[in-house]
């Protein structure tokens, strides 16, 4: 396991969306997997608004829902180190958000900074593109709402520019303005 001051480089990367949506940040090792969702919602723009899960290592993490049958073997995320999962350079888990979309993520470990130098944390370094609308229909629906976004004569064009209130620009990112909201809800 990772010293507990660690810091872990982290790129999160949407799976199956061309080209690339991804992020790179720092997290502290010692945080649990429920505190690197909600970085993961914040680097990537989600409005944490469905339910997710990590994969790793044969095991799925979560907050179980009982109401769901695939969650009787889903372990609490909550206390589990994310250097107890993410202990290498090059190692990996998947993240699943909304599963009615089923939008997912590959979170990869580029780099375990030295302990000693200070870090703040989280931070987002860097990124490509925007994070999808929620509740768009996943990969699918996301390529359909590209199209029809980009088309001023496709039939869903006036709709889907208003559903996103007219400002949806699919290469936008802003660091510094994810970094002012992580700091701003107290990370």
């Amino acid at each position: 396991m990772s010293n507990p001051a660690s810091v872990l480089q982290l790129r999160v990367t949407l799976c199956d969306v061309d080209p690339p949506i991804w992020r790179r940040f720092l997290v502290s090792g010692a945080d649990d997997l429920a505190h690197l969702h909600k970085v993961l919602q914040d680097v990537m723009g989600w409005t944490d608004s469905h339910l997710h899960m990590f994969m790793a290592d044969g095991c799925v993490y979560g907050l179980p829902d009982f109401d769901f049958d695939f969650d009787d073997d889903m372990i609490s995320e909550e206390g589990v180190r994310i250097d107890a999962l993410l202990q290498h350079k090059g190692d990996t888990l998947r993240y699943e958000y909304d599963f009615g979309d089923g939008w997912e993520h590959e979170v990869l470990v580029e780099d375990i900074l030295d302990a000693k130098r200070k870090q703040a944390v989280p931070r987002c370094l860097a990124g490509e593109r925007a994070c999808p609308p929620e509740d768009v229909g996943g990969v699918p629906g996301y390529e359909g709402f590209l199209a029809a976004c980009s088309d001023k004569t496709h039939p869903e064009h006036e709709e889907m520019l208003e559903w996103v209130e007219e400002s949806f620009d699919p290469e936008w990112v802003d660091i510094e303005e994810i970094n002012a909201f992580l700091k701003a809800r107290g990370f």
